[in-house]
């Protein structure tokens, strides 16, 4: 019999009477809680995991490659040349002078790209990749971020987009 098998006085026995789902559920959460319960940390782990699963996009690395002291000699002071990865893609970005208080942003990926976005505060603009390089003409000054969409994730498993943070022109 069944009921044999049970002590009445064990807190981890059921105590459901007829059909009542109710107590069932909670027999079964008193059993669970006291057999496996819940880690201490499992929330707050969770929470964190969930909070920080966009920071590898949001948070890529960059890299700021300063020109050399020759750089004012030649005229380059205004340059600037960035690298942005997110451990598996590589973007590199230069930064030049343009027209009419404009900058001009040529810049080269590592990956099969899709497209590449340049995202300000106007709105945003696509650039035709060639073969992993593309460009902006005529940029206004601002701060501004690329957004580059990969036609296949560059290892197993990875992401097919890289989001810059945002840097200023």
């Amino acid at each position: 019999m069944a009921s044999d098998r049970h002590d009445p006085d064990d807190s981890v026995a059921p105590d459901v009477a007829g059909d009542d789902t109710a107590a069932l559920l909670a027999a079964l959460r008193r059993t669970w809680q006291s057999v496996d319960p819940v880690p201490p940390a499992l929330a707050d782990d969770a929470i964190a995991a969930i909070a920080s699963a966009d920071l590898e996009v949001e948070y890529a690395m960059l890299l700021l490659v300063e020109s050399d002291a020759t750089g004012a000699v030649r005229g380059d002071a205004d340059m600037l040349t960035m690298q942005f990865s997110d451990g598996e893609t590589n973007v590199l970005v230069h930064v030049t002078p343009g027209e009419r208080d404009t900058r001009r942003i040529d810049g080269w990926v590592d990956g099969d790209v899709a497209e590449v976005r340049l995202v300000h505060e106007g709105g945003a603009r696509q650039a035709e990749p060639d073969g992993g390089r593309f460009s902006f003409d005529e940029v206004p000054p601002g701060i501004v971020r690329l957004r580059v969409l990969l036609a296949s994730p560059a290892a197993a498993g990875g992401g097919v987009e890289l989001l810059t943070p945002r840097f200023e022109l």
